[in-house]
């Protein structure tokens, strides 16, 4: 299953979400950049460029870790197509490799990075934080790694929703009549497939059993709790979807963007394993500026360029790593569910996301009557 800027999952969510997208705390830079030895940076410094591909300054705090890095290392960043889809960005570096405009890393969905490394595209290289990020969201010879992830979360609008939901099994509750919706279909919206991703993991499923994921909908629409509208940061602020199933950095982002408006509460569901999905970083096989490549990516990988992805809502791959050494401050955590509902978070494989999608194709039109 793939990954991208408005969605996480695969086609479609939320449009707009570029520009609806929140910005987290601000998280102030206290420290001189990640330990990194003398050599590479002075080579970083001599190529004195980078080109970056597909990085939105206002996408997943992006902006502050570009003019951050340009501020330690004073190494100019080229950042083209912000844009891009992964299919564009792995077209770039074929594209252009013998060129000095060519991307030296790129930001791309699980899919297209598994794509990339089979075509050869990537060069290996491992971070001094390697051992933090989990090994289901990276090449073992790294040639590429997931950089941050986001996952599946409840979002209800208090002025319309008096009893938070706390729980998948809450949502059946008969106060929540009419009142639940998701960001588009399943049959074609990426987020509505990690929503029932999620339900069949709450529901005696498993990432490679999604059916009872689609079977709680059908009860959710047969008791009159699910609505078919889709919904997005108008309609639960104007309460017409007052309890949304979404990506839990949309909703942040919402919920932060109209604090003066509304009070939107955000919770990951207290009673399964949270379902979520990634970003992955890789440096390209003919980058012009690679050791401003390795560079860049000791700083993503650092505590200071990790903990900048909070900013922007998105959760860092390390970051059960970071809440277990204490790195992230008391401020920022609060802004965000407890700590406790990420931990231990795993990815559906390729082929457990192709599976889902077939299941869901078949089942969702037979069992979900709205």
């Amino acid at each position: 299953m793939s990954f991208n800027r408005r969605s996480i999952l695969a086609t479609g969510a939320a449009a707009g979400a570029l520009s609806l997208f929140g910005r987290g705390p601000a998280l102030a830079a206290t420290a001189p950049g990640p330990k990194v030895p003398a050599a590479l940076t002075a080579g970083a410094k001599k190529e004195g460029a980078f080109n970056v591909i597909g990085l939105p300054r206002d996408w997943a705090n992006w902006g502050v870790s570009l003019d951050r890095f340009q501020e330690l290392y004073g190494v100019k960043i080229d950042s083209a197509n912000p844009d891009a889809s992964s299919a564009e960005e792995l077209q770039a570096i074929r594209s252009l490799k013998s060129q000095q405009r060519a991307p030296d890393v790129v930001d791309v969905s699980p899919a297209f990075a598994v794509t990339g490394a089979k075509e050869k595209l990537f060069a290996p290289y491992k971070v001094a934080t390697w051992a933090d990020i989990p090994a289901d969201t990276k090449d073992t010879e790294g040639h590429y790694y997931g950089d941050y992830y986001g996952v599946t979360a409840f979002a209800a609008n208090r002025s319309v929703v008096k009893n938070m939901p706390m729980t998948w099994a809450d949502l059946k509750k008969p106060e929540y009549k009419g009142m639940i919706a998701l960001n588009g279909n399943p049959l074609s919206a990426g987020a509505a497939i990690g929503a029932v991703f999620a339900a069949a993991l709450a529901n005696g499923g498993s990432y490679d059993n999604v059916l009872p994921g689609v079977e709680f909908f059908a009860e959710l629409a047969k008791l009159g709790n699910f609505s078919p509208s889709k919904a997005g940061a108008a309609s639960l602020v104007a309460g017409q979807t007052p309890i949304t199933i979404d990506w839990d950095y949309l909703s942040l982002g919402y919920k932060q963007a109209n604090a003066a408006k509304v009070q939107i509460d955000v919770v990951v569901a207290k009673d399964a394993k949270p379902f979520g999905n990634y970003y992955c970083q890789a440096i390209s096989a003919f980058a012009p500026h690679p050791n401003a490549a390795k560079l860049w990516m000791e700083y993503v990988y650092s505590d200071e360029g990790q903990l900048a992805f909070l900013g922007g809502f998105a959760h860092p791959i390390r970051f059960d790593a970071l809440v277990a050494a204490g790195k992230i401050p008391k401020a920022v955590l609060d802004t965000l569910p407890p700590a406790e509902s990420y931990k231990g978070i795993k990815f559906a494989t390729l082929a457990q996301g192709d599976a889902a999608k077939k299941v869901i194709a078949d089942a969702w039109p037979r069992l979900v009557k709205v």
